[in-house]
């Protein structure tokens, strides 16, 4: 970590720079100049300088945008503003996206997700990982990638904060592991909404789903159709489409029709579901696509086939019908080497050794809250529970919260980071209202907010209670593995 720096930012405003980052401004003229028609100044220790892009309209007066690939083929942006603070966000994005090759607009548009971060000062560097598809480390070490190359081609800057949204937050997290122990890498780690009971337990729930549905409903797949174990999501030469499974929700749901316009089987089969899994009804299509086309990427695409999924000994509770629904659910037991991939691949250790900030909407639709007790308790089992502090708000959204909120994040890490004074979810909260006197888009903290243990919301399989889900030494153990995990 760099060297601890006392002085304080206004709410708002960019942080001072720091007196070591004349080299940077020097680097960041030359580009600046550059974008702007004037002729380049030769720097020897500069390499040449990236591709110019337009920034995101809300940055589009204040910042410079820039675009490239990187050498294992992931796209990549960085925009830093005109009055740079001299430290970068690195971020990792949410999904993961489905497909074989790197989105070049995926991190141009979390860029406009996120640009608050860019108007509080700070540099943005976002990679959108070198394909689509599942892949913890690989994301990872894209994610450090684009720091080293910002680092090329701007130096070293005076502070850098991971940022992960979503199963981001799972990339970030596995990053920080991983990389954070680099002297000089990363100072800190925020995660937004992040999915942070790692790929081994974080799936149980559409696992269930997945099962839960097909006994309900009887269309995914229908008898006439090739018949396939559930835990696939979908054969692999299936042509069924997002609409489609839509169209096969509605049919035995109802679910975006008027409840007076469905059935009384169709109310049955919806209430059973949504009881027994315990996803909300908003969400629901959402979390089928994830069972059923992230499934399929999963253990197609990078398990060869193999099962990591479970769900025998799991008792299915809040139906009409227990005792059938249990008797007659499809049930089918993990591959061991699957499940060992997928957990070397996506769990995490919690040994971190940097300030972990979280801020996760309580009512998350998504990711659900109870990912932050899995975390709490994964770094708790690691002894490195007084590296994390967690805040919540009383929002209900997955996508995105309020711009006051992730400029407090930042800034209350960035306060940690050089002061090393712990801030709480109480004084988070409490300086979030200065910030929100230029954002305007509100405040909605609960400082006294717990959340439930991770197996009140997602039935736990046998054995999954404890955590860490993967220790340190089963980390080491697997890494000694020939071909272990799930390749890049």
């Amino acid at each position: 970590m760099t060297t601890p720096d006392h002085r304080t930012r206004t709410p708002g405003r960019p942080a001072h720079r720091r007196p070591g980052q004349a080299v940077l401004t020097a680097v960041l003229a030359v580009l600046f100049l550059g974008a702007l028609g004037n002729a380049p100044v030769s720097h020897a220790s500069t390499p040449e300088p990236p591709t110019a892009a337009a920034c995101p309209p809300r940055l589009a007066t204040t910042a410079r945008c820039w675009s490239g690939q990187d050498d294992n083929g992931a796209h990549w942006t960085m925009a830093v503003p005109a009055d740079w603070n001299g430290s970068l966000v690195v971020h990792a994005h949410g999904g993961p996206d489905l497909g074989d090759t790197s989105d070049p607009d995926r991190s141009t548009g979390d860029l406009e997700r996120f640009a608050v971060m860019v108007e509080e000062g700070y540099a943005w560097a976002g990679s959108a990982y070198r394909r689509g598809g599942y892949g913890t480390r690989m994301a990872a070490a894209d994610t450090e990638n684009v720091r080293r190359l910002f680092t090329e081609y701007f130096g070293r800057p005076g502070r850098t904060y991971l940022h992960g949204q979503s199963w981001g937050g799972n990339v970030a997290a596995k990053t920080a592991e991983t990389y954070g122990t680099r002297p000089g890498a990363y100072d800190g780690v925020l995660l937004t909404n992040g999915v942070l009971g790692g790929g081994s337990r974080g799936y149980d729930h559409r696992v269930d789903l997945r099962v839960v549905y097909q006994y309900y409903c009887r269309n995914h797949p229908r008898p006439t159709e090739p018949q396939y174990p559930l835990w696939k999501g979908l054969r692999a030469g299936s042509t069924l489409t997002p609409a489609g499974l839509r169209a096969r929700l509605e049919e035995c749901t109802g679910l975006t029709s008027d409840p007076a316009d469905r059935t009384a089987l169709q109310q049955r089969n919806l209430d059973d579901i949504l009881a027994v899994t315990r996803i909300p009804e908003r969400s629901l299509e959402a979390h089928l696509r994830f069972a059923t086309f992230t499934f399929r990427d999963l253990v197609t695409s990078r398990l060869d086939g193999r099962n990591p999924f479970g769900n025998q000994g799991v008792r299915y509770t809040g139906s009409h019908d227990d005792k059938a629904l249990n008797a007659g659910v499809e049930r089918f037991a993990p591959a061991p080497t699957a499940r060992r991939d997928l957990s070397w691949d996506s769990d995490l250790t919690g040994k971190v050794t940097l300030p972990v900030l979280t801020l996760h909407a309580i009512d998350d639709p998504t990711a659900f809250v109870e990912h932050e007790a899995a975390y709490r308790a994964t770094l708790h089992g690691a002894g490195r529970a007084g590296n994390l502090v967690q805040t919540f708000t009383k929002e209900s959204e997955h996508s995105g919260l309020s711009d006051a909120e992730y400029a407090t994040s930042l800034a209350a890490l960035d306060t940690w980071a050089r002061t090393g004074r712990t801030p709480t979810p109480h004084t988070v909260a409490a300086s979030c209202p200065a910030f929100d006197a230029t954002y305007g888009t509100g405040c909605f903290y609960d400082p006294g907010h717990h959340p439930a243990p991770y197996a009140s919301r997602v039935r736990p399989r046998p054995g999954g209670l404890g955590w860490p889900a993967m220790t340190a030494a089963q980390e080491r153990a697997w890494s000694r593995v020939d071909g272990v995990g799930i390749a890049p």
